[in-house]
């Protein structure tokens, strides 16, 4: 009786932090300005909630009004558990970036454009599968994706480079890669990246099937009476159809392709005091927050509505505070990861970029890979050798002779200082780029090569080549 009796109090507790422990998770995903956004709008919201004075800066929240009553005072009837205990540790003091004396960012440093298809299809396998075969293979199918999404590489091919067989591509590249967002990401023609789209919003209509699988090449020259004649339709009944493929995306890799520029603040920075990097967090303008001390009379003497009405904006108040200051030590924590894991890259820049997992992160500081993921969504760090968002620091290897994995944008980088360096006269074919990587114990495909190099905008050689002057 007394196991059910705590089963029962756990799940009606889960019941009322359900809406709560979502909001924990949003602030995750905030960038700084967004967070910014929320605690304003909160605090002009809930009348409970009020910024503390700068003179406490330097003290936990739960110091003064900030936390519930001691047990002591509270009445029998207060509420029926504490909203802060259940979910979180002690928070450990925050540090104030506005109290720092730092240096602003350089303004050249400020503008990042969007991640790529390869980043964000990444970022989806490292969730789709636990299988590292499945996953190696599927890494290699989205680095012979082509801009658009579709897949330039035989299966073969990359089953001898991944030591596996064609029928388990095609199982990873159907049951994994294509049913990652965008839909149709992963076909090998138009037809099928049309066909991926119409079967991920059921019902199918099978007419609308039908006209790209038997009559594709009629709908591309829009010959829909002789469609209509094949299939026995009306044209009416053609043109429902007609219209609903014309409403699918036949490049879905198309919105990756931009190279529009955002202007960003850093979430983080990160320093270097004589021979060790510290993590400070970018809290200007995000105010302290603590619980008006008002609630306790209200609670007191207040009808049964109103109390009703307090305790609700007393139970969001504080689990503001408490989820603000989660997010801000779970930000520090798997920011000080990292800066441990890419300490070389910090000291002597981009060639020694190392590989780095989400796993690898969460072993390390005790949490779930999917909590590394959300907290480095939209977040930037400041570092000596500039500005980077944190996904950026995850990044799959390559390995090389000696054994050692070496980043795939380390891999960028040595493909983009021979390009830097060739005869303009005879510039470097893809095929010669992969010979000089494999002279350096880095064996990698040309395909994957022609891929880096349109990622970094480089022209293929015989674009590149320069006719060399006339005496």
């Amino acid at each position: 009786m007394a196991m059910e009796a705590r089963l029962s109090l756990r799940q009606s507790q889960r019941v009322v932090m359900t809406p709560l422990l979502q909001q924990a998770i949003q602030l995750l995903q905030l960038s700084t300005l967004e967070l910014q956004e929320v605690v304003q709008k909160e605090l002009l919201e809930n009348p409970l909630l009020e910024e503390s004075p700068a003179e406490d800066g330097a003290e936990a929240p739960e110091a003064s009004e900030a936390g519930p009553p001691p047990a002591a005072e509270r009445q029998t009837d207060d509420l029926p558990f504490d909203p802060i205990s259940v979910m979180f540790d002690e928070p450990e003091e925050r540090s104030l970036v506005a109290q720092e004396e730092r240096e602003d960012p350089p303004f050249e440093n400020i503008a990042r454009s969007a991640s790529s298809l390869a980043d964000y299809l990444e970022d989806q396998l490292r969730f789709a599968t636990e299988d590292p075969v499945a996953r190696r293979i599927g890494a290699e199918i989205i680095g012979n994706l082509d801009e658009d999404g579709y897949l330039r590489a035989e299966l073969a091919e990359i089953a001898g480079r991944c030591a596996s067989t064609p029928e388990e591509v095609e199982r990873v590249l159907t049951e994994v890669i294509q049913r990652f967002d965008p839909i149709g990401v992963g076909a090998r023609t138009i037809s099928e990246c049309l066909l991926l789209q119409l079967r991920a919003n059921p019902p199918v209509d099978p007419v609308s099937v039908e006209i790209i699988e038997q009559h594709f090449e009629d709908l591309s020259r829009r010959r829909y009476a002789d469609i209509a004649r094949a299939l026995k339709l009306p044209v009416d009944r053609i043109m429902e159809s007609v219209e609903e493929i014309m409403g699918l995306e036949p490049k879905p890799g198309r919105r990756f392709g931009g190279n529009d520029s955002r202007y960003i603040v850093p979430d983080v920075f990160v320093y270097k005091l004589g021979s060790d990097y510290t993590v400070v967090l970018n809290e200007e303008g995000i105010p302290r927050l603590r619980v008006n001390s008002l609630y306790r009379s209200l609670l007191r003497s207040s009808g049964d509505e109103a109390r009703q009405y307090v305790e609700q904006k007393l139970r969001s108040a504080l689990w503001l505070i408490k989820s603000v200051d989660q997010r801000q030590r779970t930000l520090r924590k798997v920011t000080q990861s990292i800066v441990k894991f890419q300490r070389e890259f910090l000291d002597k820049g981009l060639p020694y970029l190392r590989p780095l997992s989400l796993r690898d992160v969460g072993e390390d500081i005790s949490m779930h890979e999917s909590t590394i993921s959300r907290v480095t969504t939209n977040k930037y760090v400041e570092t000596p050798q500039g500005l980077f968002e944190l996904k950026y620091f995850f990044h799959s290897g390559i390995a090389s002779g000696d054994g050692e994995m070496v980043s795939s944008v380390s891999v960028k980088k040595m493909i983009q200082d021979l390009l830097a360096n060739e005869d303009a006269t005879k510039p470097l074919s893809d095929q010669e780029v992969a010979g000089i990587l494999k002279g350096r114990s880095l064996t990698i495909a040309r395909r994957t090569v022609a891929k880096y190099r349109e990622e970094l905008g480089i022209l293929p050689s015989h674009q590149r080549r320069l006719q060399p002057r006339k005496r």
